[in-house]
């Protein structure tokens, strides 16, 4: 926007020339009325002459009123548009300055709740590093005083059993590692469909007997890359996970996606119950503590994760059967534009 001063400046110098244009000022040719021709007026004897001039004087005056009273006109009109338009586009800015504010206050709560979900996060890896240690020696013991060739069935408990406190202590590690920060770690670039590979990989590492049907769009393009963020993969693989636990197992889940060079649309849907009301009413953004899916918090660090890079996400439930949480992520943008229209076949 331009300084005052430059307004306060054309203000005087539109005010200058204003004035100097009332005092002198040349009348328009082309529009002076018509007056009687001196020549014309020889042959008239005075009191006509003296008629014909003072009602040529009097036409003129009209003449100048009308043509006063239009200028008049336009003056306003000019002036009354040119302040309503500029009233309106100033309204329009304030708008969106108060909608910006509004959701920078809307970014900056959520993410002070991040900070304290983070830091309990970490203080609760600290306080079960301890016991699940404990656990860990008394498994361990108890392989040692029980031989295997007299108990097998109690070794391969036990096995299981060391198998998932690693598990949990792999968690915890990362957990520990990653809790309390604002921003996501900076990933590398890579393509879309490897990117979405991986994922894949990963989420069947944590449910491997979980049943996914995958459909991908035939029209993608495969140039399409991402920044692999290690807190946008968390948060597709909860909402993978809260799917899987949500939908009868001989069903399974369906993943839905489709890319083009500059958004991403997965699309992941299950064939339980439906979501709660206030899951969708809500859409991630405050933690729901009466979920009965357990949603709550995990889908406000998904939405919380997914907003921050970009993206969109929305829950809804399905006519037929289930819920459906579509996700929109911004992709690195290419030098040309391909669209694709309609990618799924569901609503």
């Amino acid at each position: 926007m331009l300084p005052q001063s430059y307004a306060w400046y054309m203000v005087i110098l539109t005010a200058s020339a204003y004035t100097v244009l009332i005092t002198y000022n040349i009348p328009l040719p082309s529009i002076e009325p018509h007056m009687p021709d001196p020549e014309q007026m020889v042959n008239l004897s005075s009191e006509d002459s003296h008629i014909l001039m003072q009602q040529a004087h009097e036409m003129r005056d009209r003449h100048y009123y009308n043509l006063h009273m239009f200028g008049m006109w336009l003056g306003f009109v000019f002036s009354a548009g040119l302040v309503a338009f500029f009233v309106v586009e100033l309204s329009k800015t304030l708008r969106f300055q108060e909608r910006s504010l509004a959701e920078a206050r809307e970014n900056a709560l959520r993410d002070e709740r991040v900070i304290s979900l983070g830091t309990l996060a970490a203080s609760a890896a600290h306080d079960m590093g301890t016991p699940l240690g404990t656990i860990a020696i008394m498994a361990h013991e108890l392989k040692s005083e029980y031989p295997e060739h007299r108990f097998p069935d109690l070794h391969e408990k036990m096995a299981i059993m060391q198998e998932q406190i690693q598990r949990c202590k792999q968690a915890l590690s990362v957990m520990s590692a990653s809790a309390g920060e604002m921003r996501a770690e900076s990933g590398r670039a890579m393509p879309f469909a490897d990117y979405l590979d991986n994922l894949i990989n990963q989420w069947r590492t944590h449910k491997p007997g979980v049943k996914l049907n995958f459909f991908i769009n035939p029209a993608v393009v495969e140039e399409a890359s991402i920044i692999a963020e290690r807190t946008l993969t968390h948060a597709i693989i909860n909402i993978l996970n809260n799917a899987a636990e949500a939908s009868p197992k001989d069903l399974g889940i369906e993943l839905h996606a489709a890319w083009d060079l500059e958004h991403a649309t997965l699309k992941i849907r299950d064939f339980g119950t439906g979501l709660p009301p206030e899951i969708i009413m809500l859409g991630g953004k405050l933690p729901v503590a009466s979920s009965k899916l357990g949603l709550g918090v995990g889908l406000f660090l998904a939405y919380s994760a997914i907003s921050r890079l970009g993206g969109k996400i929305d829950f809804y439930n399905l006519d037929t059967q289930g819920a459906c949480v579509e996700i929109v992520l911004p992709l690195l943008r290419p030098h040309n534009d391909e669209v694709i229209d309609d990618p799924f076949g569901f609503g």
